[in-house]
């Protein structure tokens, strides 16, 4: 009954070597067998394998494609780098749960990081992953964001929830949970989230937790404020009894991974994603603008950036005023900070503003010839505050700590792709590509090619672990992390003579190489180097306590048929 047979393929040995050539049989979306080269095979369709490393497909644990999943050009970046699967819903900010307005504001505030989704306007999270079923050539898995929960029930609030608005926040996040999510996610940065106490973030966790499912968060702070924003999160863990998983970790390595280490050994669960590179990206008005704004109203929010930019210095007061002086400290931002994507039109000129992405705020400021504070006044009011950015992060976040969270066990990838613009706002008649952060074309091959090729510090074994199996158990993705029988036909065949991420920051859209053939449940995705139009991705949700995930790292092979090779 075999579908197809992927022929001589090297395998992940847990020696840290691969195995000799091996064909996997595969039916009906899963692996059927593994078994040496050379024997008879049926009358199906073969993918030659020519000795290429197959990996269980990769499982980008934080992305942004909750939306641009749809579009070719995404598709192909994920696919290229080998990524099979993502998990979205990420930041506290996402469509589902929600009514009309709900997502409506979820789009607005997000455009420039998860875009506009094509056909989902509001609903539960059951409806959005219908979306995802048979329609994308990756399968898709979702957490339920806290910052929607909490706008579909307390709106725009600046405070506290009470108690009776709660207990709907449970009560939503429980009926999410049965539809599919894998989780929830809180982006403690961002509003509304921004105004939640501890009560509020255990009760939640408390309905996660019984489920077997983590609590993902953007913490409150990173770098300087890692530690005090980790307490946090260590806090509502042993309240609550939820596992934590902290997203897109950066800056000193030796404190926060002793900040995990000590969590983990008074007995809480913590993991963590990074990804390979030393810039950040959001959203302009999330890294320059402060909380006191109401953010979560855009409209309350523009009209204080527009008295401040209408009034020349020193004239305005009240919130005006105040936001002059919180721009007016953030000098050593500037330079830092380019912009991806500028939607909109200059309110001193009425013309479109994306000749700015890609420039640096100094750059963009000479070019309208006021301060860089000033210039970032203007770019938010244009866009509504939908400008997007990519920001260096402190000297803290160095390649040292980079590796050395790498190498950390709690350790999975996750690329934090933001792909917008894509579709139709990426167009040449719409202003170009925007400058988007190179993460979403290239950060799993950077991890192989660093991590296994240059410095060996991983072996495939290890890179199967950071890259696939560890967010498979992280999200009780079952089937996946693995190639043994049974597992999950999510195939990548990987040339390590050949990959390399291409994507720069003054290039970002550069495909990956080394990987030119996936499949996705069995299905060939990508073929030569190129989409296939197949689209056989599916929703993934959680498997139930105590099922068998299948995420071991390697297939073990008999030693008849064991050949360790070199890990690069």
């Amino acid at each position: 009954m075999t579908d197809l047979v992927v022929r001589g393929a090297l395998l992940p040995q847990p020696d840290g070597g691969t195995s000799g050539p091996q064909d996997l049989h595969v039916t009906a979306g899963r692996v059927a067998a593994v078994v040496p080269s050379g024997r008879p095979l049926p009358d199906v369709a073969v993918l030659e394998a020519d000795e290429r490393l197959a990996l269980p497909g990769f499982v980008d644990a934080h992305t942004h494609a909750v939306a641009a999943v749809f579009d070719p050009e995404v598709q192909l970046a994920l696919l290229r780098q080998g990524v099979t699967s993502v998990v979205v819903g990420q930041d506290g900010v996402g469509p589902a749960p929600s009514d009309e307005a709900t997502a409506t504001w979820a789009a607005q505030y997000f455009a420039a990081i998860d875009g506009a989704h094509p056909f989902f306007g509001g609903g539960s999270v059951a409806q959005l992953l219908a979306t995802y079923d048979g329609t994308t050539p990756v399968n898709v898995a979702t957490l339920v964001p806290h910052g929607t929960l909490r706008r579909l029930v307390t709106g725009a609030a600046q405070r506290p929830a009470t108690g009776d608005e709660v207990a709907r926040m449970v009560a939503v996040l429980e009926q999410a949970l049965d539809d599919g999510a894998v989780g929830l996610s809180t982006g403690l940065e961002y509003v509304p989230a921004a105004w939640a106490d501890e009560a509020e973030l255990v009760a939640l966790c408390r309905a996660v937790a019984r489920r077997g499912l983590p609590h993902v968060s953007h913490m409150r702070g990173y770098e300087a404020a890692a530690p005090g924003a980790f307490a946090e999160l260590e806090r509502v863990a042993r309240a609550s009894g939820v596992a934590t998983h902290v997203s897109h970790l950066h800056g000193p390595a030796d404190l926060l991974g002793a900040l995990v280490d000590d969590a983990a050994a008074t007995g809480l669960d913590v993991t963590f994603d990074s990804y390979p590179y030393l810039c950040g990206c959001s959203i302009l008005a999330m890294v320059a603008l402060p909380t006191w704004l109401p953010l979560a109203d855009p409209d309350a929010a523009l009209a204080v950036l527009g008295e401040a930019l209408a009034g020349p210095r020193g004239t305005v007061g009240g919130d005006a005023a105040r936001l002059r002086a919180h721009l007016a400290g953030l000098d050593d931002l500037w330079p830092r900070t380019t912009l991806a994507w500028v939607p909109g039109l200059d309110p001193a000129t009425g013309r479109p503003v994306r000749w700015a992405e890609g420039l640096s705020l100094p750059a963009v400021a000479a070019r309208l010839g006021v301060a860089p504070a000033e210039a970032a006044l203007r770019l938010l009011v244009a866009s509504r505050l939908r400008a997007s950015c990519v920001f260096a992060q402190p000297p803290t976040n160095s390649a040292a700590a980079v590796r050395t969270l790498a190498l950390h066990p709690a350790h999975l990838a996750g690329s934090d792709a933001i792909y917008a613009p894509f579709g139709a706002d990426a167009a040449p008649e719409a202003g170009g590509g925007g400058a988007p952060h190179p993460r979403g074309w290239g950060a799993f091959p950077a991890f192989v090619a660093e991590r296994v090729l240059k410095t060996r510090d991983w072996t495939w074994t290890d890179a199967v672990e950071h890259l696939s199996a560890r967010a498979a158990r992280r999200f009780r993705l079952a089937g996946r992390g693995a190639l043994g029988a049974g597992a999950a036909a999510d195939v990548v065949l990987l040339d390590p003579d050949a990959v390399q991420d291409h994507a720069t920051y003054a290039q970002p859209r550069r495909p990956a190489s080394g990987v030119d053939d996936v499949l996705v449940g069995g299905v060939p995705v990508l073929a030569g180097g190129a989409l296939t139009g197949a689209t056989p991705g599916r929703p993934l949700r959680p498997a139930p306590p105590g099922t068998s995930l299948r995420t071991a790292g390697a297939v073990a092979l008999t030693p008849a048929t064991r050949t360790p090779r070199e890990t690069a």
